[in-house]
């Protein structure tokens, strides 16, 4: 049974006439009367009441017409949601970006973008540091906003994932404030909150830490600790942890949280594949790498975009 065969009865069934449905089914009349036997054979009942005038269905017709309406009508929603969703998902805009960056850059920063290109309709996923380069690579994504620090490079092929510089940041070693004064020094005694040894914070606070020549022992690991519940640990007296100063710059300047020293600097990259090359996708880059840098400096770029 071809679909077109049930079009082809409920035309008849609404003209209840051979001819006039051959010619809006731009068919011969005998090879729409030879569709609609084909019909009959498949379901072996006449549904044609071929001895009356006009044509009339017989009461298996008069059944099956309900269940060829249904069948047209529910594969009809189910082309237009497929479209639908294809559609939306060409205009959609999907960002993997690192759980900190999601909730303390990207917010300001995707404002920025729609103020020179228009209202965006985006994805994003936020997520640690290895699911988000993997959603890159594998095209699950556009954009991947991240750190940087050549401590801990990014293995990926500059040819196919450009970034765009778009500011600075530092890891900075943090403890509560009271009255003025950090609770804890920075030194070999200090209860240190960790993140997973395997994150890319994890890995640039034993950096920090190394280069700062300091003995820690953690006295909190959570392996997937991220820098918003280390930060919620470190108000809460717990102890110190290394975060990103974007995350944290309310509290310091409020002097509820004291900065320890022992930072390193980071850029906050913005990469793309050039494998994803929608308009879309090129007017948010373009956009990205004319805007000004995060703390005032101008943006740089590793590459300029195919197409």
């Amino acid at each position: 049974m071809d679909l077109k065969h049930l079009e082809d009865f409920v035309s008849l069934c609404d003209t209840r006439s051979f001819s006039r449905s051959a010619a809006a089914r731009n068919v011969t009349q005998s090879a729409f009367s030879r569709r609609i036997q084909a019909l009959e054979t498949w379901l072996g009942a006449a549904l044609i009441d071929r001895s009356t005038y006009p044509t009339s269905l017989t009461p298996e017709g008069r059944l099956f017409r309900e269940t060829a309406d249904e069948v047209l009508n529910l594969l009809q929603d189910a082309r237009d949601d497929t479209l639908s969703r294809r559609q939306l998902s060409r205009r959609t805009i999907s960002f993997a970006a690192l759980h900190t960056l999601a909730l303390s850059v990207f917010p300001d920063w995707l404002r920025d973008i729609e103020q020179l290109v228009g209202r965006l309709k985006t994805d994003v996923l936020a997520d640690n540091f290895h699911n988000c380069v993997q959603s890159l690579v594998e095209g699950k994504s556009d954009f991947l906003m991240t750190f940087h620090h050549d401590a801990i490079p990014l293995s990926i092929d500059p040819e196919r994932f450009p970034f765009v510089v778009l500011g600075e940041d530092r890891l900075l070693a943090a403890s509560l404030c009271r009255d003025g004064h950090a609770l804890f020094a920075l030194d070999d005694g200090a209860p240190l909150l960790a993140y997973g040894a395997n994150s890319f914070l994890g890995r640039m606070s034993v950096h920090a830490a190394r280069t700062a020549r300091l003995q820690l022992t953690a006295s909190h690991v959570n392996d997937n600790a991220i820098a918003e519940m280390l930060k919620a640990m470190v108000l809460a007296g717990h102890g110190i942890a290394w975060l990103p100063e974007s995350l944290i710059r309310r509290e310091l300047a409020r002097g509820e949280l004291c900065d320890l020293g022992a930072d390193v600097q980071m850029q906050i990259r913005i990469y793309r594949s050039l494998d994803r090359n929608r308009a879309a996708v090129n007017r948010v880059w373009e956009a990205a790498r004319t805007l000004p840098a995060l703390g005032g400096q101008g943006a740089t770029s590793s590459a300029v975009p195919r197409g």
